[in-house]
């Protein structure tokens, strides 16, 4: 039964996150412990915990994500070279700005209303007016500050970090709460994010991880892909993370998109644009499914000797189709298997038995596989 879980996860950061790691920490740096990696490859970094609980472990980190917000994380806690103590009148002079009225205000502000986040123009809003106005302040003058770009990344972290307290959602931004949640009266209020010191040359990349993969030298492969719901009826466009999240990428790039729909989502983020295929719900050509055949190539490609896949049981791989992906580049070593909801972990005596286990909701594995 796997008694002999005795990793320590370090302190990370991050925001409410579908898919989290946060509570896998712990068992995914026991599997980094078998291989005793230099250079890890996370290729779907995401809110970065996983790189910042590596790089504390005394790992050399490749992050990489599509997301912009996760570029800037990746940035703040894996590439910044100042102290705390550099960031902290930065931090105090964009808590003390007045709040003012803005873009983000104009569309995702809302009046305290009685407790109700439904506005004027029927819609509900994400944060509440007192502290939308400090938002628009504090983005507009962190592009005004003379930073660079890293420690620019540092300070929209932190107004991102703060943001994140104070939200009125379910922990995304593709629909918002009816009554406003108690943390929105709140004010917003930034802090110094618990930076990591600076010891080894990590690298952080914003792209598709196929053009990635060429140039990454790594030891050890860590791969945690956006699945697709297996809900043949749930609409692409609600189980994407870029949907999702599409806030925090307005926020960090400070582009003012268009916006659509009740969420006001940016249209970047619509169903007529292409998607990660790892969240593609259709099938191929060959029958098979789009995610599962993009799964296939990422482990082919990659060119690492070790690789940690996470699968969850809600995904649109089946356990056999995955079998059979992991089989053609080589073998498992080992897999753990977590009820995620409970944070337990379930012993196997054999590798194969994960399979009979896969279709337990609310069940994540996580695979070591040595590549052939």
């Amino acid at each position: 039964m796997f008694q002999d879980i005795v990793v320590d996860a370090p302190t990370t950061e991050g925001i409410k996150y579908a898919g989290s790691k946060l509570k896998l920490l712990p068992y995914i740096l026991q599997l980094v412990r078998k291989v005793k990696p230099h250079t890890v490859l996370d290729g779907f970094s995401g809110t970065t915990r996983v790189s910042q609980a590596l790089a504390q472990t005394g790992h050399r980190v490749i992050a990489n994500d599509l997301s912009v917000w996760s570029e800037i994380f990746g940035k703040c806690y894996l590439l910044n070279t100042h102290s705390p103590e550099h960031y902290q009148p930065l931090v105090d002079h964009l808590n003390a700005l007045p709040g003012r009225d803005g873009w983000f205000t104009e569309h995702y502000g809302g009046e305290p209303n009685g407790g109700c986040s439904v506005s004027d123009d029927g819609l509900k809003k994400p944060w509440q007016k007192h502290n939308t106005r400090r938002l628009d302040a504090i983005r507009e003058e962190i592009d005004r500050l003379p930073v660079a770009d890293i420690e620019r990344a540092v300070l929209l972290s932190s107004l991102v970090l703060a943001l994140d307290e104070v939200e009125s959602t379910l922990g995304h931004f593709a629909s918002y709460l009816n009554d406003w949640s108690p943390r929105s009266y709140n004010k917003l209020h930034l802090q110094v994010p618990q930076l990591i010191p600076h010891t080894e040359k990590h690298s952080v990349h914003r792209g598709d991880i196929f053009d990635v993969l060429p140039q990454a030298e790594a030891d050890l492969a860590y791969f945690d892909p956006p699945y697709g719901s297996n809900n043949e009826k749930m609409p692409p466009s609600r189980v994407r993370y870029a949907a999702y999240y599409h806030l925090w990428t307005t926020i960090c790039l400070n582009d003012r998109p268009s916006v659509f729909g009740k969420a006001k989502r940016r249209v970047d983020t619509s169903d007529t644009v292409a998607c990660s295929p790892f969240e593609e719900f259709r099938r191929g050509d060959s029958g098979h499914f789009l995610a599962v055949e993009a799964i296939a190539r990422l482990l082919r490609e990659v060119r690492v000797q070790h690789i940690i896949l996470s699968y969850s049981s809600g995904g649109r791989a089946t356990a056999e189709e995955l079998n059979q992906v992991i089989s053609s580049v080589g073998r498992v070593v080992e897999v753990l298997e977590i009820d995620y909801r409970k944070n337990v972990m379930a012993g196997m005596r054999w590798t194969n038995e994960w399979i009979s286990e896969a279709e337990t909701p609310n069940r994540e594995f996580l695979f070591l596989i040595q590549k052939s």
